[in-house]
């Protein structure tokens, strides 16, 4: 992706399953506020879902139909099982955790792209007019650093102010985040290899 020589096929079936990954993204988003303990918390996760429906995944779909990709083709992808085994994980946590879990499993998501996003427009290598620069600068966006600063400190916060039993499992909800992120990503890499 940073150089710009990621091939076409590897990154359509990422955005596929991604897309899917962003559905059920939402909905755990949607159960976040409903068990936020404040106003501002459960406007933090509004916004979030909103930015997640109407702009992420409008950037999804964009990048799909330039690759002749449909929306009813998009929205009829089936999920890889890296795909359903990371929703069906999340989806889990926000009906059955509490706010403190929801956030710590969602934060492994949310800063490693922030993190990718940042080196890869630092390395600046993607030609501009590719699509390669296109994901990369959505990823290193100043908006999308802010909810990820935010979301850390949500974190920190809800952590301090837990008991030890909860912040175990918040410990436990990051850990498995981070693993099925990471299964996630090599799922998709992997995929376009055959």
């Amino acid at each position: 992706m940073g150089d710009g020589t990621l091939p076409l096929e590897r990154f359509q079936l990422f955005m596929r399953q991604d897309y899917l990954y962003l559905i059920d993204f939402c909905r755990v988003l949607a159960l976040a506020c409903a068990k936020s303990p404040d106003l501002e918390s459960m406007g933090r996760w509004a916004k979030l879902l909103d930015e997640t429906l109407n702009s992420e995944m409008a950037l999804h779909r964009g990048f799909c139909a330039d690759f002749g990709i449909s929306r009813r083709d998009l929205e009829r992808t089936e999920p890889a099982p890296a795909t359903a085994a990371y929703t069906h994980y999340l989806l889990e946590t926000a009906r059955e955790g509490g706010i403190e879990e929801i956030a710590a499993s969602l934060l492994p998501c949310q800063w490693g792209y922030d993190e990718i996003g940042r080196r890869l427009a630092a390395q600046g290598k993607a030609p501009p007019d590719s699509f390669h620069a296109r994901w990369i600068a959505a990823y290193n966006a100043p908006e999308y650093r802010a909810v990820t600063d935010w979301l850390r400190a949500l974190v920190d916060r809800l952590g301090a102010a837990a008991a030890p039993e909860t912040r175990r499992r918040m410990a436990e909800a990051f850990k498995a985040g981070l693993l099925h992120e990471r299964a996630f990503w090599d799922a998709a890499w992997d995929a376009g290899a055959g």
